[in-house]
């Protein structure tokens, strides 16, 4: 024989209550558990370029302040930003840093070659 078990109303609501309460509160700390990120989306990693003007772009997540090669830059509310960069020939390397709110930071760099 088994026994059915049977909840009151008023704890399911409680219950339910508390289920959202964390749902919510992980939503609210997911910047906080990810932390900053950023893509550089143009140019690629070890791409050759012609030109000595290179236009880099990227996006930014989860930021309270960015850098480009050691000089702040600004995103727009999507988080994209474009900075312009003369290269001289030969190798060059290409820094964007990031930190979050947190005190968090982040750093990805790439390399473009002159020809």
């Amino acid at each position: 024989m088994t026994k059915i078990m049977v909840i009151k109303p008023k704890y399911a609501l409680l219950i339910a209550f508390f289920v959202l309460l964390a749902s919510y509160s992980l939503y609210q700390a997911r910047a906080l558990l990810v932390g900053p990120q950023i893509w550089i989306e143009s140019p690629k990693d070890g791409q050759v370029v012609e030109s000595p003007l290179v236009v880099a772009t990227g996006r930014a997540k989860n930021i309270a302040w960015i850098s480009f090669n050691d000089r702040q830059i600004f995103t727009d509310e999507k988080g994209a930003w474009s900075e312009k960069l003369l290269v001289s020939p030969g190798l060059s390397i290409m820094t964007v840093k990031a930190r979050d709110r947190f005190g968090r930071e982040i750093e990805k760099s790439i390399q473009i070659v002159l020809k």
